[in-house]
């Protein structure tokens, strides 16, 4: 064999296993796509399904975006405005806008942070709507030795005005209950009748409750007779095991899959989000198992 003939030769067989290995990644590539696009394909459709991103802080957004997508997620709760385009380059939305403001005990019960939390959520509204996001999370705050008569009354004053920026806005503003006896320790929002006055003094469909499973099974219990019965106050739901706060799995008390059915049968449109503390070492493997129990 002369020279050349051995250098094309050489050349020839390089390439041939520059173009296995490059068709061994690509047939690797497609196979875990066919892998995340099966798993999605088996989900029912019934549950908008969502997580809260303060749960992965040890992942990158983008990567936790993308992630979530490929097992079944639509969106990611509780994100700041600088977070929002890292999701939506991913293909996922921002099912529920906060920013550092926002704070659980310093609330609207108080008439001396209103004009604070006015200012600052009026402007994050207004962003919301921009980038198409259409909720936006509010709390009451600590009682601090305020009742639950005049906190009622503080909340709607505060709210009242950003409720009407957020109409104009095509946003709706949601309060989350939470628990005061473990997590949240004199939070006024603790009870879903409470709320329920709230939503009913402000009187307008851009104001809701967060049904947080979590938290009202340790202030109430009676999960699925409360759903049934507020079920047009409550516009957005987070999950969690009970107790810990863990996986929502057989290791916790509540039925899952029964309360999500509930929901469904109720009409609901809006988002479930997935907020418990993952235990496995493979978070995200806890996440999956989370979407398929609440997948009804």
């Amino acid at each position: 064999m002369s020279k050349v003939d051995r250098r094309k030769a050489i050349k020839n067989l390089s390439l041939g296993i520059g173009a296995i290995g490059l068709g061994s990644t690509v047939i690797a590539q497609s196979a875990a796509e066919s892998i995340s696009n099966t798993f999605q394909d088996t989900l029912k459709g019934n549950i908008n399904h969502s997580v809260c991103r303060w749960c992965y802080q040890n992942i990158p957004l983008d990567e936790f975006a993308r992630k979530s997508k490929d097992i079944g997620i639509k969106a990611i709760d509780l994100l700041k405005p600088e977070e929002w385009e890292i999701v939506a380059k991913q293909g996922l939305s921002c099912s529920l806008a906060t920013d550092t403001f926002a704070s659980i005990t310093n609330g609207f019960n108080d008439q001396e942070n209103h004009s604070e939390l006015q200012t600052k959520y009026q402007n994050l509204i207004s962003q919301a709507s921009s980038s198409g996001i259409k909720q936006v999370i509010v709390f009451s705050g600590n009682r601090n030795g305020i009742s639950n008569a005049q906190g009622l009354e503080n909340c709607a004053k505060g709210l009242e005005p950003l409720v009407k920026h957020a109409e104009k806005n095509n946003v709706s503003l949601i309060m989350e209950l939470l628990n005061s006896k473990v997590d949240h320790k004199d939070y006024q929002c603790d009870h879903t009748p409470w709320g329920v006055q709230l939503v009913d003094k402000i009187g307008s469909d851009s104001f809701k409750l967060l049904y947080d499973i979590y938290h009202m099974q340790i202030m109430e219990g009676d999960i699925i007779a409360t759903i049934n019965k507020y079920n047009s106050y409550i516009t957005h739901y987070h999950t969690g095991g009970v107790p810990g706060r863990n996986e929502i799995n057989a290791t916790q008390e509540l039925n899952y899959p029964a309360i999500m059915k509930a929901i469904v049968a109720n009409g609901f449109t809006g988002y479930v989000a997935q907020e418990f503390i993952p235990t496995y070492d493979d978070s995200l493997k806890a996440l999956k198992e989370g979407i398929t129990i609440c997948d009804v």
